[in-house]
């Protein structure tokens, strides 16, 4: 996908971390090559993944590339799980990719 195909103004994530946007607990994400273009400072409609459902607005704080192997408990925390569920669930969304890309946000609306 290029960089002009790329909706820097809607993102979307699966329906069961809703709860933590909502509630702050979840301030990243970690997306492949695909979503790495979301700029610093830019406002993002948050839509479920699932049915396109409204859920909120946030602001991109930073984009960085970050390997697989790197992820760390940190990492792990701002996401609001652990480690060893983070890693899982990157490689069911991603399979056999390494470069990665953690952009964090903060909840607007």
């Amino acid at each position: 996908m290029s960089k002009s195909n790329v909706d820097l103004s809607k993102i979307t994530f699966f329906e069961r971390f809703e709860s933590d946007i909502l509630s702050g607990k979840k301030t990243l994400t970690i997306r492949n090559e695909e979503e790495k273009h979301y700029l610093p400072d830019s406002r993002v409609d948050v839509f479920t993944f699932e049915d396109n459902r409204w859920i909120c607005r946030i602001k991109i704080t930073k984009v960085e590339p970050i390997l697989f192997e790197n992820l760390n408990h940190e990492h792990a925390k701002q996401e609001n799980m652990s480690l060893a569920d983070l890693k899982s669930i990157i490689k069911q969304i991603y399979p056999g990719i390494s470069q990665l890309y953690v952009i964090y946000y903060t909840l607007l609306v």
